[in-house]
């Protein structure tokens, strides 16, 4: 398992990661708008909105699928080295073998 400094650090980056990303999704949102707002021609607007929610789309996009398999990646090395450990403690509590003449060496 993960100690707790480093939980405390991935939490501080999961936590940092969603505020860029709620910023940025605000800023390109609020920034469409405004363009939107002072454009005269309705296809214009319509292309910038569309063109500002295909933005945000992919940015929350990307952000939860890093994050997802940033945790599928942790999960898998916390599972490997757990099972590292088991191995390890089974072996040590394994009978020693004793070789006696005629066995192989």
């Amino acid at each position: 398992m993960l100690s707790k400094d480093k939980k405390k650090v991935q939490t501080t980056r999961a936590w940092t990661g969603l505020l860029v990303v709620v910023v940025g999704d605000v800023g390109v949102a609020l920034a469409a708008t405004l363009v939107a707002l002072h454009v005269t021609d309705d296809a214009q607007a319509v292309a910038i909105l569309t063109s500002a929610f295909t933005a945000i789309t992919a940015i929350s996009t990307a952000y939860f699928g890093i994050r997802a398999a940033a945790n599928a990646a942790q999960s898998a090395v916390d599972a490997a080295g757990d099972s590292q450990k088991d191995a390890a403690s089974a072996g040590a509590d394994a009978p020693q073998t004793i070789k006696g003449p005629g066995s192989p060496k």
